[in-house]
């Protein structure tokens, strides 16, 4: 199965859900054009407090539609956008890929995967349980985050629900994912 967009998500306010809409633009070095963690300078609230002049590196949250179909089977109703990701995907393993992977979205748009999103408690103020649903622990004891993949954007484009998603795995990029 190829791997594609299922749906793509705005918001230019902060706050957990963002709608769906028809098509995004990404800007490079910027993020998603009109959502509130777009830009060159981090944007998540929490980490402005602590540093304001640090890059972003979560200029645009991806999110694996598979995730979903896990949580439906626990009893959530999650939708593409209710999880704050700006694209949602289907058919390529997000949390497996390498440190500096890069995505191709629909024509043009490409980005570069820089860590794992660190799930928060405004997940369940979506569903009371749901933080802790996107995380586990593998087989050594340790914390798994599945609440989808972090990235910052290479160059611009439109992308909509139905394009193709290409992976680029450079040779230097071998390193497991961490929270950023």
């Amino acid at each position: 199965m190829s791997a594609f967009v299922v749906a793509v998500s705005r918001k230019a306010e902060h706050g957990i859900a963002k709608p769906n809409v028809d098509t995004i633009r990404l800007i490079a070095g910027e993020g998603v054009e009109g959502d509130a963690h777009s830009g060159a300078k981090v944007k998540h609230r929490s980490r402005v407090a602590q540093n304001p002049g640090q890059p972003n590196l979560r200029q645009l949250h991806l999110i694996h539609a598979e995730l979903f179909d896990e949580l439906a089977r626990q009893g959530f109703a999650v939708a593409p956008g209710d999880m704050g990701e700006n694209v949602t995907t289907r058919g390529i393993d997000l949390l497996a890929l390498p440190e500096r992977s890069e995505l191709r979205l629909g024509d043009t748009a490409r980005v570069r995967i820089t860590g794992l999103r660190n799930p928060c408690m405004q997940l369940n103020g979506h569903a009371p349980g749901l933080m802790d649903a996107v995380l586990d622990r593998d087989d050594a004891g340790d914390l798994v985050r599945k609440a989808g993949v972090m990235a910052i954007v290479l160059a611009g484009g439109e992308v909509k629900a139905g394009d193709p998603v290409t992976v680029h795995i450079p040779d230097e990029a071998t390193n497991a994912l961490k929270p950023v």
